[in-house]
């Protein structure tokens, strides 16, 4: 029977300790530092989502962005109409849950059909048929002003930052089981060779499908979590391409198909892109968008491959 290093448990557990400490050591109402951490902890969240579809499954997708909406939607609606509370744990499965039946339903004609490229550019016209549904939805959605939820809710960020934590320790938690059980197996089977795991037995339609709607149930509590702390909720915001091009990015410069690459990235990048939005506003795109590329040429396994192959040559070296 193999045995649990206890050792590497530590580390884990003195930064969750930290994160817990951070909104009772800091004020909450005036102090940045909850407040980065918070949207670090949606980023790391929404980069395993990616991870897990992308990363094990193989299926690059660039609609993440549809599925944050959506969950985003699902809460605004639900809110205004008085079906849901504010921070209600029904409204925000509730919100994943719609995510994860989209990705179900457009995931089967998708995946079936579309490989490659081209299911990724399936995926990216699905944030834009959404944003277009919501801006023509009328009374239901109200248009492209979007929805006004109740702000006088909102007394203090302490428990938007412990449920987004949640969230992303729930996202780790998932992509290790994923990645341990015979699930993961079954999705890294299919990513490096369809062909023979389909010659395994394996019913590679099933696990791609699955893989898609475990991403974008976390995203769809992304968008419901961002839903309560905007309290505006509006096509152009919430489904801006932005929420699957940084997650992307974190997951590339981190390393996708790993448990830790996503949240180096994420918390990395986070800090980047908040230290470029206020040191440079108006070039911040373009810089996102080199980084995109530099990230794809020089690192293409991420800082945990670059982490790894130095241990290796280290290890060449010294035998």
């Amino acid at each position: 029977m193999k045995t649990i290093n206890k050792k590497q448990f530590i580390l884990p557990i003195i930064i969750l300790a930290a994160c817990v400490a951070v909104p009772l050591v800091f004020d909450p109402e005036t102090s940045y530092v909850v407040y980065f951490l918070f949207m670090a902890f949606i980023y790391v969240t929404l980069t395993q989502a990616w991870n897990i579809v992308a990363g094990y499954a193989g299926q690059v997708t660039l609609g993440l962005h549809a599925f944050f909406g959506l969950g985003a939607y699902v809460i605004a609606i639900g809110w205004s109409r008085e079906l849901i509370g504010y921070l209600d744990p029904i409204g925000m499965l509730a919100a994943g849950c719609a995510a994860a039946i989209l990705a179900i339903l457009v995931g089967i004609p998708l995946l079936s059909k579309l490989r490659g490229d081209y299911f990724a550019l399936g995926t990216l016209g699905l944030g834009e048929i959404l944003r277009l549904i919501t801006i023509q939805g009328g009374a239901f959605t109200a248009g492209p002003t979007g929805i006004l939820l109740p702000s006088s809710s909102f007394n203090t960020l302490t428990p938007h930052y412990f449920t987004a934590l949640f969230l992303a320790l729930l996202a780790v938690g998932v992509t290790y089981y994923m990645a341990k059980s015979n699930v993961g197996l079954a999705l890294v089977a299919v990513r490096d060779d369809e062909a023979a795991a389909a010659a395994s037995g394996i019913n590679i339609l099933k696990f791609k499908v699955l893989a898609f709607a475990v991403g974008a149930f976390f995203a769809g509590l992304c968008g419901a979590l961002q839903a309560y702390y905007i309290f505006h909720v509006e096509p152009q915001g919430f489904y801006s391409l932005n929420w699957t091009l940084y997650p992307v990015l974190m997951c590339v410069l981190g390393g996708a198909g790993t448990l830790s690459g996503p949240v180096i990235g994420a918390i990395f990048l986070t800090a980047v892109f908040e230290l470029a939005k206020y040191a440079l506003p108006e070039i911040h795109p373009i810089f996102s968008g080199l980084l995109i590329i530099f990230s794809i040429m020089f690192l293409p396994r991420g800082l945990i491959g670059l982490k790894l192959r130095k241990m290796f040559q280290g290890t060449k070296r010294t035998s």
